[in-house]
């Protein structure tokens, strides 16, 4: 499937923002089910300072710099992607199994799944992450079987909500509250998963908007999207994680369908928010999101590219939410 994702972003700062910078993970990744096929990002005001990295996880960054005063800060990035369905090969290791692989050990082989075991900024360690897990892992049960239970637990227990949490609410406040938006189930389910001692990450990414005839419209598809990873270690390399997404209760190798687009994966919110900047003025600010995911039947546009259009010192972080 051939998909063009718009995802404009816009700031509107009283009294004007002096310098800025900033750091945007709006490009999608090419894996073994998805590919590139353009991308451009549009920039206003004209940054003076524009660079591409690829960051620990293997994601494309954006960092830019404004040094003029504005009142507005646009960004629209633009992407064409294809799709396609895959098959999830048969899995035998328990999550005790893959418990144990990942327990630490003094001296033992480094695997890059590990980091996804421990705690990080916006999945902390608890008992109750614990407890809400424990129904799904039963002794013997598969790693995958008990994560997709969890998933469907998630899926039922909980009620998709906007405005019910914002960016930092904790992931142990959404679990008591029951509530939350795809940022707040990830991130549950990521701490659930944790708690047991079974790799997971965090993805980013969007879902199609219009849904195909006599489908229903899926929760969190007019907006940039989260969803979880899980690390099954008894697979080949290139297949080990596995995509849920507990928000529309939907799962798949390398993403939950075709329908789906990966924009960046890490160890949670905090690694792949898709614009965050520091900012010296603009004391208050309002941000509008948009996002349009739409199937591309033309030909694929050309290249990658970036485009501009045309007190003491005080500092303040913003950051764009998923879901």
């Amino acid at each position: 499937m051939n998909l063009q994702v718009t995802h404009e972003t816009r700031y509107k700062y009283a009294p004007a923002v002096e310098t800025a910078q900033h750091m945007a993970y709006l490009q999608p990744v090419n894996t073994g089910f998805q590919r590139l096929l353009s991308h451009t990002l549009t920039i206003s005001p004209t940054p003076a300072q524009v660079s591409h990295t690829q960051d620990v996880f293997g994601n494309t960054r954006c960092f830019f710099s404004l040094q003029t005063a504005h009142t507005v800060l646009t960004v629209v990035a633009q992407s064409v992607v294809t799709t396609r369905a895959s098959t999830p090969p048969a899995s035998r290791i328990t999550w005790e199994q893959t418990r144990e692989i990942y327990r630490y050990r003094s001296g033992q082989r480094f695997d890059a799944a590990t980091e996804f075991v421990f705690a990080s900024p916006f999945v902390p360690r608890h008992p109750e992450f614990a407890a809400y897990a424990r129904p799904s892992f039963a002794p013997g049960v598969g790693v995958l079987a008990a994560a997709q239970d969890l998933m469907q637990r998630i899926f039922h227990d909980f009620t998709y909500e906007s405005q019910s949490t914002q960016i930092n609410t904790p992931a142990l406040e959404a679990l008591a509250q029951r509530k939350g938006v795809c940022q707040d189930f990830a991130h549950i389910m990521i701490a659930c998963l944790r708690a047991v001692g079974v790799p997971a990450r965090y993805v980013s990414g969007y879902l199609l908007t219009q849904p195909a005839p006599g489908t229903v419209k899926l929760k969190g598809s007019d907006a940039s999207h989260a969803w979880v990873s899980v690390y099954v270690p008894d697979l080949p390399p290139d297949q080990r994680w596995c995509d849920l997404d507990p928000t529309n209760n939907r799962a798949g190798w390398h993403s939950p369908g075709v329908d789906y687009v990966t924009l960046a994966t890490g160890r949670d919110f905090a690694d792949v928010s898709p614009i965050r900047g520091v900012i010296h003025g603009g004391a208050s600010h309002t941000l509008t999101v948009g996002v349009t995911v739409e199937p591309f039947n033309e030909p694929s546009p050309p290249a990658l590219a970036v485009t501009s259009n045309n007190t003491p010192w005080q500092s303040q972080t913003q950051s764009q939410g998923q879901g």
